[in-house]
Order: C-alpha cells, then sequence, then structure tokens
C-alpha cells in the first residue's frame, strides 16, 4: 500500500455552497458569523454557533422551543 489514494479531497470546482444551504436554512448563516464575530460578544466564536442561531430565527412564531418556560 503506497497511500497515494484521492480520497478526501473535496470537490475540484463549481459553485461554492453556502452554510444555510448545508444546513437548509434561509437565514444568512455567513452574516450572522461576522455580526457574532464583530459585535464584540466574545473574543472568539465557534463554528456551530452561527448556524445554531440561524435555526433559532428560522422557526416559524409559533412553533414551542425545548426548555422554553411558556
Amino acid at each position: 500500500m503506497s497511500g497515494k489514494g484521492k480520497g478526501g479531497r473535496g470537490k475540484k470546482g463549481g459553485k461554492a455552497t453556502t452554510r444555510s444551504a448545508k444546513a437548509g436554512l434561509q437565514f444568512p448563516v455567513g452574516r450572522i458569523a461576522r455580526y457574532l464575530k464583530k459585535g464584540g460578544y466574545s473574543n472568539r466564536v465557534g463554528g456551530g454557533a452561527p448556524v445554531y442561531m440561524a435555526a433559532v430565527l428560522d422557526l416559524p412564531p409559533g412553533v414551542k422551543v425545548m426548555g422554553s418556560s411558556s
């Protein structure tokens, strides 16, 4: 086994897929990440934080979120 396989290299070209499209959301994940970083809320922002926040904002108004007191 020479270890010269081509596995795990990803796509070569084409159109880039946004994080919103990967998560199936309408809210722009990249914009929320930018606002979190530039807003001075924390020194570091994890990769999943803007995706989670966009998913919460993308919920319809009548949906109950788990852990809510009402």
